[in-house]
């Protein structure tokens, strides 16, 4: 894996020490000699991931990572701080900064390489999310919401795989400072069987489960669809590295070292909780986005842009199978009238009603989008032009007949009706052709005094 990485620190011979092993491993390298300069870099040119040192003149390494932090463009950009400090204390308040780690001299190269690498697997996906965001965005269909400062990390829904009782009281007992639900899985088939129905926010296991391999259990989360993003933190001892190492390719989210310390229990597992969250919410509003960009903000029901698209493979099929497709072009009578009578929201109650009326007349199969305006086509698969015609006459009866929940008309109630044109077809054609036919019909319906469904015998179309 290509990552470009930014070594900082203001010893030049520790410089080109990291620069020369990260080269070998096919990484491309940037350097900086202060925190100042790293910034400056981050700015101009992001790196995939940060390796800096804590102890240099003029801002430390704690302000670096904390600065980088607080920049909305690089807030989860992964930062190692590799330093010599060692006391428990500095680790902590470097993962407090917002380092990912905490890595001290002389460090481990197979660690070190495959924390880079865990890291900027995770870079790559969160980048992918980001973009999917504000390509969906470019559709204005979302409100701008301001971006939280900061991912809530507390009351996490946390999934512990302990045998071990009294190892996982004292756990769960840490993780209560920040109001966190623990359950305990004794065992990897336990652990398989929770997962698959909790929405856990992070997932805690050793290289040990009992007899059990953790890493087994690690891949098993890995491999399933509920599991797959759900970050999980391997509690491991220090001789166990080339495990740990092993743990971290197989997608590990993040370690802790025995003895468990319980301020870097704390920070490691809020560090992965805010992640998680974020990248949940990424997902949502793209997902929330791309529905949006799908269908009608209004009435709810598929746009203009959809609905030709769906066509599309709807009128592939009927030349695959010569079954029919029929159109309804729906055209709302006088709803001019309505909005300057009573008001554009008493209008936008009219097309969310009777866009409700049209979905709940129609089958299952059919579908009922917004064209603009007042106007509706419904699309009607399998669907021949006799049986179209009884569709659309029960839709403009029932929209006639049920005076409509408007708040601002007399009453309460407003009549509305309907004109609807029709055509059918056996034979493929581009889908725009049809639905000019079903609008010539509609037309003819507008002309003979509305509030009816007509369909020219040319746009009833046989094979």
């Amino acid at each position: 894996m290509s990552a470009r990485v930014l070594v900082v620190d203001d010893i030049a011979a520790n410089v080109r020490l990291l620069e020369a092993k990260l080269a070998a491993e096919y990484f491309e390298v940037m350097t900086a000699s202060s925190g100042k300069e790293a910034l400056a870099l981050i700015e101009k040119q992001t790196p995939d991931i940060v390796l800096l040192d804590v102890m240099m003149p003029e801002m430390d390494g704690f302000e670096v990572c904390k600065r980088i932090r607080a920049n909305q463009r690089t807030r989860f950009l992964p930062v190692v701080m590799v330093t010599a400090l060692s006391d428990q204390a500095d680790r902590v308040r470097g993962l407090e900064a917002g380092a990912d780690d905490f890595l001290t001299k002389p460090v481990n190269d197979l660690a070190l390489f495959a924390r880079v690498r865990s890291l900027v697997r995770l870079k790559m996906i969160m980048d992918e999310w980001r973009m999917r965001e504000q390509t969906s965005g470019a559709f204005d269909v979302l409100s701008s919401e301001a971006e939280p400062a900061e991912e809530d990390h507390t009351s996490a829904k946390v999934l512990l795989v302990e045998g071990f009782a009294p190892a996982a009281q004292r756990i769960t007992t840490i993780l209560a400072a920040d109001k966190d639900t623990v359950e305990v899985a004794a065992n990897s088939a336990e652990a398989m069987q929770k997962s698959a129905k909790g929405n856990y926010d992070l997932v805690i296991t050793g290289l040990q489960i009992g007899q059990e391999d953790g890493l087994r259990l690690c891949s098993n989360l890995r491999s399933a669809d509920e599991t797959r993003q759900v970050p999980i933190l391997l509690i491991v001892d220090e001789f166990e590295m080339p495990r740990l190492v092993k743990g971290l390719d197989i997608g590990v989210s993040d370690y802790l070292m025995k003895p468990i310390d319980a301020n870097e229990l704390l920070a490691r597992v809020r560090i992965q909780v805010r992640r998680r969250r974020y990248q949940d919410r990424l997902r949502t509003n793209y997902e929330r986005s791309l529905s949006m960009a799908l269908t009608d903000v209004l009435t709810g029901v598929y746009n203009r842009r959809y609905a030709l698209r769906h066509m599309e493979g709807l009128m592939k099929r009927v030349a695959d199978t010569a079954k029919p497709l029929s159109v309804l072009v729906c055209d709302l009578d006088r709803f001019k009238s309505v909005n300057d009578t009573y008001g554009h929201a008493a209008g936008d109650e009219v097309l969310k009603q009777f866009a409700q009326r049209a979905t709940q007349s129609m089958r299952n199969i059919d579908m009922v989008a917004r064209f603009g305006g007042e106007e509706f086509v419904i699309l009607l698969p399998d669907t021949e032009g006799d049986n179209a015609l009884k569709a659309a006459e029960r839709l403009c009866k029932k929209v006639a007949s049920i005076p409509m929940d408007v708040a601002d008309a007399p009453d309460g109630k407003l009549t509305v009706t309907v004109s609807i044109g029709v055509a059918s077809t056996t034979m493929a054609m581009p889908g725009e052709e049809l639905i000019k036919l079903a609008d010539a019909a509609l037309y003819r319906a507008k002309q003979g005094g509305r509030n009816q469904v007509c369909a020219d015998p040319s746009a009833l179309l046989v094979a």
